[in-house]
């Protein structure tokens, strides 16, 4: 497991937007998302064990705004899906959405990071999270599907790879709401930086967040996976800046750096020590035709 972070707060949830939630959890400063409709409430993510998700569920409550007939997870990491269980089991089996490859990687991934977990005891909360019951999304899509609340619709779409294979971002239109999972990243305990982890598609990225912008107006509200609510212009730098890497990948492959000499062969928009494994899964990625001698 990495090292704990911590940030100062721990809040229930605000109102973005016309019936959209967001509350910031101060462990692993993740966010989960509420969206309201006349038929009841969507959850986007559900956190990271099931001892976190009871505590989702009670604030959820306490709001008193009506009662979960969905969930969205908007991707496969630990920290937005294992309290589904807890969902399921407090909202009498509410359907699970999301994208198809999600779903596989969670149930890939899932019990290797408990193992993580468990042989980690930096963080009493770690055994919570090795102890969850894992469960995977029960409903998924390979690119868009909308969702009924009941005078409101919800778009579930898939936009691309970027930090995973099975990213999904969740918007509803009428208000200006987009959740942006961990496509788009604000968090503090990362310094800004998105989270270039081994299930990312670095060379892909750049693209996805295209999509992803192209939805958006000017005073649009993107809900990040992680650290507190953004705009349009954030999103579009951190485009940017994940377009550098991308394309600085692109180019040392091209005159043929090799992969263990990248880093400290250019500059980067972000802390060398944090591209380690965008570089290598971006040049694992890169057709061969894009690449020249040597490179071993």
């Amino acid at each position: 497991m990495p090292p704990t972070q911590h940030v100062p707060h721990d809040t229930g949830f605000v109102e973005v937007a016309d019936r959209c939630w967001v509350a910031r959890y101060e462990f692993l400063d993740v966010n989960v998302g509420l969206v309201g409709g006349d038929r009841g409430l969507l959850v986007v993510d559900t956190h990271c064990s099931e001892v976190e998700a009871r505590r989702v569920v009670e604030h959820v409550r306490r709001l008193g705004v009506g009662e979960v007939v969905a969930v969205v997870n908007t991707h496969e990491h630990f920290d937005h899906t294992f309290g589904n269980v807890v969902f399921t089991e407090a909202y009498d089996g509410p359907p699970i959405h999301a994208h198809e490859a999600a779903a596989a990687g969670l149930t890939q991934s899932g019990p290797a990071l408990q193992e993580e977990a468990s042989a980690d005891d930096s963080d009493p909360r770690h055994r919570d999270i090795a102890a969850a019951r894992v469960m995977a999304p029960t409903e998924t899509f390979s690119s868009a599907r909308a969702i009924d609340l009941g005078g409101r619709q919800v778009e579930l779409i898939h936009p691309g790879r970027g930090h995973t294979g099975g990213d999904a971002i969740v918007r509803v239109a009428e208000a200006d709401v987009l959740f942006a999972g961990d496509l788009v990243e604000e968090s503090t305990v990362r310094n800004g930086v998105p989270g270039f982890g081994e299930e990312c598609f670095p060379m892909e990225w750049p693209a996805t967040l295209d999509l992803l912008i192209s939805l958006l107006g000017d005073h649009s509200v993107v809900v990040p996976g992680h650290g507190q609510p953004v705009g349009r212009d954030f999103a579009e730098e951190q485009r940017t800046a994940i377009g550098v890497v991308a394309e600085t990948i692109r180019d040392l492959a091209s005159r043929g750096v090799p992969e263990r000499d990248a880093l400290a062969a250019a500059e980067w928009p972000y802390p060398r020590e944090e591209l380690r494994t965008a570089v290598r899964r971006g040049y694992q990625h890169l057709p061969r035709t894009a690449r020249s001698l040597p490179l071993i």
